[in-house]
């Protein structure tokens, strides 16, 4: 059997001219975790080219979601941000992925901190009720240069908020930070400065540093992973994997891609 299926594009969303989300049907045998991601591409040449995309969707939905940039002479992406609803796209039959909440210890507070599109495999965790029978506190922070790159604001902020199912779980669990970099907005400032001074805690009323109930996941640019780590680090926080749970977990997959 071929280590990819053929999945149907069921939408596309251009959210800038960077950025683009899109969805796909799902092969029932297809199962991952929330937080997971998989190989998907298409057919250049008559050769699969491939590389990892997390999914936005959680692993109960019957259809795939996937964020994505656009770079104009990448292999991939000058090619994917063109299809088009009934094109077809190949999706890896196995998902892998660090960003799954036995490879931490347990804790109070869960962060996802992602920036970019490092914020699909965030998606997904986020409308996973698993994760709130975990943790009592649940925020996403999601870095960007600019208001218009803070892809699913509405989603987050609004529907799932206003689920028939997850609403009423997510209400006084789930906190969201959304933060900008390079204009004004109600939220500024780099990920690792804000986990740095006690301004971001205090402004979402929680408890500032502690290793004994915080935990941490980690997904988007290496220059933000690397500065992250330094300050968790600093504090008396270690990584986590399939072997030892830690007290935060990065994806790697996509920093050297």
């Amino acid at each position: 059997m071929s280590n990819f299926y053929e999945a149907e594009v069921l939408s596309v969303h251009h959210w800038t001219d960077r950025l683009f989300s899109f969805t796909t049907t799902r092969e029932v045998s297809f199962r991952y975790q929330s937080g997971q991601f998989t190989m998907i591409g298409l057919n250049v040449e008559g050769k699969p080219l491939m590389r990892a995309y997390s999914m936005v969707s959680p692993h109960y939905e019957e259809q795939l979601e996937f964020l994505s940039i656009k770079v104009q002479d990448g292999p991939l992406t000058s090619r994917l941000q063109n299809i088009k609803v009934g094109d077809s796209i190949l999706v890896g039959r196995k998902a892998s992925g660090t960003l799954l909440s036995q490879n931490l210890l347990p804790g109070k507070r869960l962060y996802l901190l992602g920036t970019g599109t490092g914020l699909a495999p965030f998606m997904s965790i986020v409308h996973d009720p698993d994760i709130y029978e975990k943790f009592e506190k649940v925020i996403l922070v999601h870095g960007c240069r600019h208001i218009h790159e803070l892809a699913y604001q509405d989603r987050i902020s609004n529907d799932l908020f206003n689920h028939e199912l997850l609403g009423e779980m997510v209400a006084d669990r789930l906190l969201y930070y959304p933060t900008v970099t390079r204009e004004a907005f109600v939220n500024q400032g780099r990920i690792p400065q804000l986990l740095s001074g006690d301004e971001f805690f205090d402004k979402i009323e929680v408890p500032a540093f502690n290793v004994e109930e915080d935990r941490f996941m980690l997904c988007g640019s290496p220059a933000m992973l690397k500065d992250t780590v330094a300050v968790l680090e600093a504090k008396g926080l270690t990584e986590g994997n399939m072997s030892h749970p830690g007290h935060y977990v990065i994806e790697r997959a996509f920093v050297d891609k």
